[in-house]
């Protein structure tokens, strides 16, 4: 599958988790609820995540490689609010976690999602800005 597919349900499948993370979190206003999600599914937060991901060596061979087509696809075009590299690793991200949907490989995707979401919460995916 196209990366940009992988990265556009992945995108999809992260949101879903977040809302669901923040919901039993008890941040029940609207606009509250959109604010904190907005800091995990943001590209800077997402890239972060990735860039940590890398560090810590959590990847398998294949998810890098699931990474590394995500974050080089042309998507022609960047949002405003954040830099080509960002947005180019946030696709990254992405793609990992829509690969990992398709494939059925839930528990895998639950864990790399509940470190990401872990990671933001600490602060750590807020120091790019």
């Amino acid at each position: 599958m196209k990366p940009l597919a992988l990265a556009y349900m992945g995108d999809s499948v992260y949101e879903l988790y977040v809302r669901e993370h923040l919901l039993a979190a008890g941040k029940i206003k609207p606009q509250l609820l959109h604010e904190t999600a907005v800091k995990f599914v943001s590209a800077v937060s997402q890239a972060a995540v990735s860039k940590w991901w890398q560090e810590k060596e959590l990847l398998t061979d294949e998810e890098e490689a699931i990474f590394r087509r995500g974050r080089n696809a042309k998507s022609g075009s960047v949002p405003k609010n954040t830099n080509v590299q960002t947005y180019r690793s946030s696709t990254g991200f992405e793609a990992v976690l829509g690969f990992l949907y398709l494939s059925q490989q839930q528990e895998r995707l639950e864990t790399l999602i509940y470190h990401a979401i872990d990671f933001v919460e600490e602060g750590s995916g807020q120091d790019e800005g």
